[in-house]
């Protein structure tokens, strides 16, 4: 079983739309993770059904006892990030403040602070449209600790390519540098970036490829919207032909990736010229 993670370095080069391609250009073969956890949005292409949900619990926040308090002020003595109030002379934790570092829970001379396990979101093992198992989470608004469910939601992937003995885990991750895009690249034995010819994109290409070359992982990229710019294409195939990184394919710009989007299509089934590039980058992954 191999990985394959599917990167971008900045949102909006279409990414997810090529990801979800995959997915259907590879049906059955395939198991797919939606990595992308602070804005999963693959699932409004590939449509899961939600067969399965589970609980997500990762970090504590603080709780004081108010039974217990004896209003000595220590907690707020010591809380370095201001989480702690005192209305009407009774102590309580700001829960968008705490950041769970427990200082105050070890102060408090009444074992008054209970250090409380969050619920930051939910992760989900599905059945798509294509016919593929689909891991894939919702973080909760203003959670942390996306990483560690990444990492969740990836070893689930694994563990149904191993039970129903599939040949590839396709990796839709998150885009950007930070912690959940790491924790997608763990494990990977191959990345793909999909870039675009703008000064923003090939500013974080050039970012995000210091990263993955620090995990010594192969990698390729698909050029999307390759004739928005023709200085900057060329500019960055030049820059993958002198760190020596396969170029799948240069996809032109088209208005029917957003039309696709609209009808929750992938671009496969919408506009047969783009399915054939992808159907050779897919061939080529493989």
């Amino acid at each position: 079983m191999k990985e394959i993670v599917i990167i971008s370095g900045k949102g909006g080069t279409g990414k997810t739309s090529i990801t979800a391609s995959f997915a259907f250009l590879a049906k059955e073969d395939i198991v797919v993770a939606d990595c992308d956890v602070d804005a999963a949005d693959m699932h409004l292409l590939l449509q899961p059904d939600y067969e399965k949900s589970e609980d997500f619990h990762s970090g504590v926040l603080a709780e004081i006892d108010q039974d217990k308090c004896v209003k000595c002020g220590k907690c707020a003595e010591v809380c370095r990030f201001d989480a702690v109030t005192v209305i009407d002379e009774e102590y309580f934790i700001e829960q968008m403040e705490c950041e769970g570092c427990g200082y105050c829970y070890h102060i408090c001379p009444t074992d008054a602070i209970l250090m409380k396990e969050q619920n930051v979101g939910k992760c989900y093992i599905s059945n798509t449209r294509m016919n593929n198992k689909m891991v894939h989470a919702r973080l909760n608004i203003g959670a942390e600790n996306s990483g560690k469910l990444v990492a969740k939601v990836k070893n689930e992937a694994k563990k149904l390519a191993e039970k129903y003995q599939k040949e590839f885990v396709l990796v839709d991750g998150s885009p950007g540098i930070g912690c959940p895009v790491i924790s997608s690249l763990s494990g990977a034995d191959l990345v793909v970036f999909v870039t675009e010819p703008t000064i923003s994109a090939f500013h974080d290409l050039r970012r995000v490829y210091e990263l993955v070359d620090q995990f010594k992982i192969q990698t390729v990229c698909i050029l999307n919207k390759s004739d928005l710019n023709e200085n900057i294409s060329n500019e960055i195939q030049d820059f993958l032909r002198t760190n020596k990184i396969g170029l799948l394919s240069s996809i032109p710009y088209d208005d029917s990736f957003t039309e696709a989007m609209i009808e929750g299509k992938t671009i496969t089934e919408f506009n047969d010229d783009i399915k054939k590039l992808l159907e050779k980058s897919w061939k080529k992954i493989k």
